[in-house]
């Protein structure tokens, strides 16, 4: 449509209501991850007096798990295969319309309502199979889930840095602009090279060709 900013994404429900919980601000769910990760660990060393190290320990292990999630529900949630018109919707309004408009700065996150629920919801799962030293953990999964949305942000809204974290930059485009088969890691390309869904560089290839 002529004069529509290409910032701007599709309507996705009829509900005014509805498609109003679709869209948020950057700000609401970083400050509900970051600090729901921060508190659960504090509340750990402070007020439940869990050991200092092993609770550590476990805020890092939690936050390097999160990369591990991230990667298996974008690849296999987020890239389902859309074999219904039914998964095809839930493809869609999960996922698909943010590849159709990566620029649309209100769909790059969970609205706050979500973000609480999602929250709670892994931090009471962490604590129900773990005990208290869930909490650590899970605080942990909190700040790796707030570092991802922070990632994600950065790279669709911002030009790549002249410095290492270029690299996530480019890793994310090559899933978005080359083939949406690959690259499903976004705020690290680990493990994309463990489990093999690293997607070629065109630029590479190219340069490959030429000197043959």
């Amino acid at each position: 449509m002529a004069g529509k900013s290409i910032s701007e994404s599709g309507r996705l429900f009829k509900s005014p209501l509805l498609e109003a919980l679709t869209k948020t601000h950057i700000a609401f769910p970083l400050t509900i991850f970051y600090g729901t990760g921060v508190a659960a660990l504090l509340i750990t060393l402070f007020k439940l007096e869990q050991p200092v190290m092993t609770s550590v320990v476990l805020f890092v292990v939690g936050m390097f798990f999160f990369t591990l999630v991230e990667y298996t529900v974008h690849r296999y949630f987020y890239h389902m295969d859309t074999t219904s018109p039914r998964k095809a919707r839930i493809q869609y309004v999960f996922h698909g319309v943010h590849h159709d408009h990566p620029r649309d700065k209100k769909r790059l996150a969970l609205p706050p309502l979500m973000s609480v629920l999602v929250a709670a919801m892994f931090i009471g799962l962490f604590m129900l199979v773990m005990g208290l030293p869930g909490l650590a953990f899970g605080g942990g999964f909190m700040v790796g889930y707030a570092t991802y949305l922070l990632a994600h942000y950065a790279i669709h809204v911002y030009n790549p840095p002249k410095n290492f974290l270029k690299v996530i930059w480019k890793h994310h485009n090559l899933h978005h602009y080359v083939g949406d088969s690959g690259a499903f890691g976004v705020s690290s390309p680990f493990w994309d090279h463990i489990f093999g869904t690293m997607p070629e560089d065109p630029l590479a290839k190219k340069k490959a060709t030429v000197k043959a």
